[in-house]
């Protein structure tokens, strides 16, 4: 049996888009990590890691790759070992780098999608301009305690403009912190999004925003 042979789901002209695909996480945290997790398992070909920052205690509790041995290390730089070895078949591409307006570009370039784990709104509209003006399309996730939303976003949409207002520094997650459980179900629906897209399946949340409420157990799709 083939490493693949499971994604039965796919036919195998779809699996060789995948395979052929290249896509930017930016932000290697809470969501970031399953992102990747995922994506190489799946079988993606290229992806690209972006972080700036460092694993410290308080992410031990939900960040896939955070670990009492690796604290004080890159968030994309540890990512990216655990990866090559989930997938060596997998280029990784890690930059411990904050994306900024003076970046952006080139870590996006080329890509065929760009995930946002980001925490941070401002980052956000960075990525969804240099989305937008390179043709690319991204899926936008965020995760705040027992709750989480996501969207697709295609190249014209500007949907973060009808989410968050620009002048948002950071969402309501720094009031309700995150468990472990959640970044995981928002991740695995980011996924689910961007296969959708790669292989030009049309049951897409474009113009729409999946809100998940796990606590409840609700989730409700809201046109926007």
């Amino acid at each position: 049996m083939g490493r693949y042979d499971r994604n039965r789901i796919f036919t195998e002209t779809e699996m060789t888009k995948l395979q052929a695909s290249k896509i930017c996480i930016v932000g290697c945290g809470g969501l970031g990590g399953y992102l990747a997790e995922m994506l190489v398992r799946v079988g993606i070909g290229q992806v690209v890691l972006v972080d700036g920052d460092v694993f410290d205690e308080s992410n031990l509790n939900r960040q896939l790759y955070a670990t009492t041995d690796n604290l004080g290390r890159s968030k994309a730089l540890e990512a990216k070992k655990r990866l090559a070895a989930i997938n060596p078949e997998t280029r990784i591409f890690a930059h411990h780098a904050k994306l900024d307006q003076g970046n952006v570009y080139d870590m996006i370039q080329d890509c065929d999608l760009v995930m946002d784990a980001l925490d941070n709104i401002a980052t956000r509209f960075i990525v969804q301009q240099a989305c937008e003006k390179s043709g690319i399309p991204m899926v936008h996730g965020a995760i705040a305690g027992w709750y989480g939303q996501v969207t697709t976003i295609l190249p014209g949409d500007r949907t973060l403009d009808r989410i968050y207002q620009e002048s948002d520094e950071s969402g309501i997650e720094d009031e309700l912190g995150n468990p472990s459980f959640t970044p995981a179900t928002i991740a695995s629906i980011q996924i689910a999004e961007a296969m959708k897209v790669l292989v030009g399946r049309d049951e897409i949340l474009r113009n729409k925003i999946l809100m998940v409420d796990l606590l409840d157990n609700e989730f409700h799709i809201i046109a926007i």
